[in-house]
């Protein structure tokens, strides 16, 4: 387990649907003894929906505004926040996050994304329907990198390994 006197306040991880953000997010609470959050779990029980659903009844643009209003009135408070894909998109979600703690975003090549996507269950989302992935990932890569305080790379590895260098790229003890 991590010392507790090293840690953030929070850890924050962006990327990609399929980057590993809620699989790497729960080992990474468990190793470091903070609390953790998906913000697309929030969503849905806020929303009494799936992600697909949401997208379905009432479009990408309503799921990034849903998704914007849950980052800006959760608690960020001694924990690890897994986002959704799209909060790239919010300005004043990403200053909050920002505020709280280091954002990792997880970079996984295009492939891999689609590889993962393509393998899992139907998940919404929150883009046009004229966007392909391949669209989507080229429109928010450089977001993701802009606002990443680290970058690792989870395209390889176990989720336990990806964990563990996202706790030395912070300079935590792993």
């Amino acid at each position: 387990m991590a010392s507790a006197h090293n840690l953030p306040v929070t850890i924050n991880l962006i990327g990609m649907p399929g980057a590993g953000k809620s699989t790497v997010g729960v080992i990474l609470a468990k190793r470091t003894g903070l609390r953790f959050s998906d913000t697309d779990l929030d969503i849905q029980v806020r929303e009494d929906a799936t992600l697909q659903d949401i997208l379905e009844q009432h479009g990408y643009e309503y799921l990034r505004d849903v998704e914007r209003e849950v980052l800006l009135t959760i608690d960020l408070e001694r924990a690890i926040i897994a986002t959704g894909g799209s909060v790239v998109y919010s300005q004043s979600a990403i200053e909050r996050l920002r505020q709280a703690g280091p954002v990792v975003y997880l970079a996984v090549d295009l492939a891999t994304l689609e590889q993962r996507v393509n393998s899992a269950p139907l998940r919404g989302i929150a883009s046009s329907s004229q966007q392909s992935f391949a669209d989507v990932y080229a429109e928010r890569t450089p977001l993701y990198q802009r606002y990443a305080d680290i970058t690792v790379d989870a395209t390889n590895g176990t989720a336990e390994q990806i964990a563990t260098r996202i706790l030395q790229q912070l300079g935590i003890a792993a």
